[in-house]
Formats: structure tokens, sequence, C-alpha cells
């Protein structure tokens, strides 16, 4: 038997690939025109970490940093090349909407393959991969996500063919049963080239490396695979363990620190460590890993529902996730799907990852976006529950009947998400308000200084400024000008010397209250130049440095 879906690029794959680019295009076209694919400050800054790596005082591969992984960056680095596609954001935008397109024709494939081996008809297999391909692709918050320069749609994609692969690999190549194949373990390996690249995305992506060496691990001592596998299971170890391994070699070499990306003053903990209260709870979920899941859990409900809708989606899709299994053993690999709630429920109770939603406490929106990591165990299971219960029902007219009430539900549900606004666009227009208006007046002062004038700014907080006035990287010495493997200080480095003395490196200072500029301006006596207060944003100050 060959149930593969994913050797099957036929005319309804081409066909979902079109509508989505469709899709995508479209709903970029709205967000741009209305000025809101770099509401998202971490939009901005991924834009400028790729930016860069070419435009800077030193320029290179160093200044990726660490605690961002690089793949989304160097996706976008020949996008924003061009002056005009880096500043209006479009560069960034690019590879999230290719990624999107990917990432809903795999959800295709991925549903039409497990419908296959849960022994559906041709047309029902078919219908059931086109209502998930269409409940993933026309979520609202991952349309406006996919506009973005943010990284979730670049890992859904991954995510959902990592899963796809591994569940070809097992259903195919590694039962022994399809003699047509060449290659036994070609799924296998294409599925480690999928995690590998999950894994330069998102430390998502490393959680779901480790499950996929397990679960082939276990299947490999469970089961009769011939000894010709053993090769592909070695490689496809060898690609899923290697981006992580390089990543803490890396970290160790130039940060000095192997985990600095953990543990580091921009990590998430160091984050929570500066913002928390002394004795009290850092956020929900702190220590608690059932509190943790419930929030994790909520924030995928309140993605793509409202009210008690949000309880039903869920419903229906544990009902699809062990239907699947319970008809075909091979398909428990979907279950993979569900992963997202065991990493999100660790990172927030231990990894100081905070979730805040408006429904509960504290009635903000912060992180939201997190829950979009549940929307393809929505989109692939829902449909498969609804077409295995209507399958059994003998009468034809009670299948029509339970598929439009399904049909009509669902649609509901997205609309009532767009009536009350997509929650990831609330969370990035909540918390980019009071940002972009200091960033905005700021551009206008810059603008106004003599052309061709340097600064001397901290860009780990406000470079939008930079960006929005079109003053290139390169005239700025920030905090990625400096030798970060001299440790614990470089006082010789380009950004420790310009603080020190910034009248013999820039013409400008621009200083943010609370940054690391505008502690080494105190006492200086530098002549400001212009003052610019926002309410809910810290003042920033332009002192002329010479």
């Amino acid at each position: 038997m060959n149930s593969s879906a994913i050797r099957r690029w036929d005319r309804d794959t081409a066909w979902v690939a079109i509508l989505a680019c469709c899709v995508s295009v479209a709903w970029f076209a709205i967000y741009y025109r209305a000025g809101d694919i770099l509401l998202y400050g971490d939009a901005v800054a991924h834009i400028n970490i790729a930016r860069r790596v070419f435009d800077s005082r030193t320029p290179g591969m160093l200044q990726l940093g660490t605690v961002w992984l690089p793949l989304p960056h160097l996706l976008t680095l020949p996008f924003i090349v061009n002056h005009r596609m880096w500043q209006s954001g479009i560069g960034g935008s690019l590879p999230s909407m290719i990624a999107f397109v990917f990432a809903v024709a795999g959800v295709f494939l991925l549903t039409r393959q497990i419908a296959r081996l849960a022994g559906l008809a041709e047309s029902a297999e078919r219908l059931t991969a086109w209502a998930s391909a269409a409940l993933f692709g026309l979520n609202p918050n991952l349309l406006y996500m996919q506009a973005t320069a943010m990284t979730e749609a670049l890992y859904l994609a991954l995510f959902v063919w990592a899963v796809a692969y591994f569940l070809d690999f097992v259903a195919n190549d590694g039962s022994g049963e399809s003699a047509a194949v060449p290659d036994p373990g070609r799924s296998l390996w294409k599925c480690g080239l999928c995690a590998a690249g999950a894994c330069l995305t998102r430390y998502d992506g490393w959680f779901l490396a480790a499950a996929l060496c397990g679960v082939a691990f276990f299947l490999w001592m469970r089961t009769d695979w011939s000894r010709a596998l053993f090769p592909s299971m070695v490689r496809f170890v060898l690609i899923a363990a290697a981006v992580p391994v390089l990543w803490v070699a890396y970290n160790a070499i130039v940060y000095r620190n192997p985990l600095e990306f953990a543990n580091g003053p921009y990590s998430a903990k160091a984050i929570e460590k500066k913002t928390s209260m002394p004795g009290t709870p850092a956020h929900p979920g702190t220590h608690n890993l059932g509190v943790a899941a419930a929030y994790f859990v909520k924030s995928g409900e309140i993605n793509v529902a409202r009210g008690t809708q949000q309880l039903v989606w869920l419903l229906l899709a544990l009902a699809g996730s062990l239907a699947v299994v319970l008809l075909d053993r091979d398909t428990a690999v979907a279950w993979m799907l569900w992963l997202p709630v065991p990493f999100y429920a660790l990172s927030i109770a231990y990894g100081g990852v905070p979730i805040f939603m408006p429904e509960w406490w504290p009635h903000s929106a912060y992180n939201v976006r997190y829950g979009l990591q549940l929307l393809p165990a929505f989109a692939v299971f829902i449909p498969l529950a609804i077409a295995l219960v209507t399958v059994h029902t003998a009468s034809p007219a009670a299948r029509r009947t339970m598929v439009a009430v399904a049909g009509i539900f669902l649609i509901a549900s997205y609309a009532w998400v767009w009536r009350e606004t997509p929650v990831c666009y609330r969370e990035a227009w909540i918390n980019s308000r009071t940002r972009l208006a200091l960033e905005s007046q700021l551009a206008g002062r810059l603008s106004a200084l003599p052309p061709g004038s340097s600064f001397l700014m901290y860009l780990g907080g406000h470079v939008g400024a930079l960006q929005d006035a079109g003053i290139p990287l390169a005239r700025s010495v920030n905090e990625g000008n400096h030798r970060v493997w001299v440790q614990p200080s470089d006082p010789d480095g380009l950004w420790e010397r310009s603080l020190a003395d910034p009248a013999g490196h820039v013409d400008y200072v621009v200083a943010i209250e609370g940054d690391p500029v505008a502690d080494a301006m105190r006492g200086k006596g530098l002549p400001v130049v212009a003052t610019i207060e926002v309410r809910g944003q810290p003042t920033a100050t332009v002192y002329r440095a010479r």
C-alpha cells in the first residue's frame, strides 16, 4: 500500500497553493495600506537585525545576535537590501507570505494523508483536506501575522511539513510495504530538513526535533524495520540534532556562555527578572504547569473562536485526534500537532515566557499570538472528526445536514473573531500605539538634522525611528558595535568608546530614558537639541555631540 499524499502534488494541491497565494497577497495589501504591518515591535526588530548584517559600522553575521534564532533573519536579508523594501517593511513580510502558502499546502496534504489512512473514500478525503486548508488559511489571526515580519508563519510551515513527512515515513517507508519507493528513507530525510529549519526558526523546533527523534527511536526498537533503514535513521538524528548543538557551540565560542540565549541579558528569563516585583509570581503559570498549560490552550482557543464556541473547537479537535488513532495506528504520529501544549506549558512555568489574555487575569494582550501554534491541530483534526462521523451515518440527508451545521458553526466562529477584531492584531495595536508615536516624532527630529549626520543610539528599544526616517543603520553607533567575545567588558570596543567619548565618534546622541546611552550621558553636559515626550513612553532626548 502506498498511502503517500506528500508525493502527489496534483491539481488540487496546485489550486490550494494558488488560492493561498491570492489570499496572502490580498490581506497583505489590506494591512499594508492601513499602515499595520509594522505594529509589532518584534517585527521591526527582526527586519533590522537582518539589515545590520550589511548595514552597520561592524557588519557581519555576528550582528544576528543570540536570543532570536537566525533563519527568519537570513531569509529576510535579501529582500531588504533595497532601501524602500527595508523602510516600508515589505521586505520583512515576503518570507512570511511565502511560508504561509507552503503552510496551507502542507495542512492540505497532511489532512489528505491522514484521511486516506483512516479509510475515507476519495471524495470524502478531498473534501476533508480542502476544509482543513480553508480552516487554516482563512484564520483571521494568521492572515494578519503572515503579513508581518513575525516568525509564526515560517515556523508553522516547517512544523506542519515535518509532521507530514514523518507520517509519510511511518505509513510507507518504515513499514516496508511500499516497494515502489526507491529510497526508503527519503521522507525521513526531508522530515529532518524541516525539523532543522524549525530549530533555526524558533525554540519550539528544538522540542519538535527531540520528539521526532524519540518517536523514531521508539518505533525502531518496537518494530521490524529493516537494517537498510539504519543509515537513514542515523542521518535523520544527526540533521535534527545538528542545529541545537551548533547554536550552543556558537554561543559558547562567541559569547563565552553556551546558554547565552537562555540566561543572557536579553533572554526571556532576564527580562522577566527585570520586570517582575520581588516576592510575587512574575506572570500567571509561574512554577505551575497546570495553570501554564491552561493559559496556553486558552490562547489557542482565542485565536480561533469566541465565547462558548472555544470549548466546542477544542472538543472537536480532541475527538478527531482520538478517532484517527483508533482507525489506523500509523496516524498516531499526527498527535505531534499537539506538541506546542507541553512546550509552552514548560516555557510559561519555568522559562520566563508570559501569556496575557483579555479574558483572564491580568486582562491584557501579550504573546497571545503563541496560541496560533495550535492552529494546525484545530485545522487538521476538526474536519477529520466531522468527516469520520458523517461517513458512518447511514442517511445521506443526515450527512448533508451534519456537514452543513458544522460548516455554519465554523464560519460563524471566524465571523465572530473578525467582528471583535483578531486578537493578534489587537495585541499588536495595543502595545504599539505609544511606541509608534514616539518613534514617529523622533524620526521627524532626526530627519531635520544635517544630512549625513551620525548618531550614538541604543537600537534595542526604538530602532524603528531610524527605519522610519530612512537613516542607514551604518550611520549609527549602537550596541551591536562591540566585540561580545571580550568578557566581561570591552573598553576598546566602538560602542564602549563612543559611550565614554561621544564627541570623538558621532555628531548627535539619541538617549531614551533608562537605556545605556541615557545612563552614560548623565553629567556630560552635552547641549540638548530636542526633547520628545509621549505619554506611556520614556522621554527621548537628542544631544549635539560635536
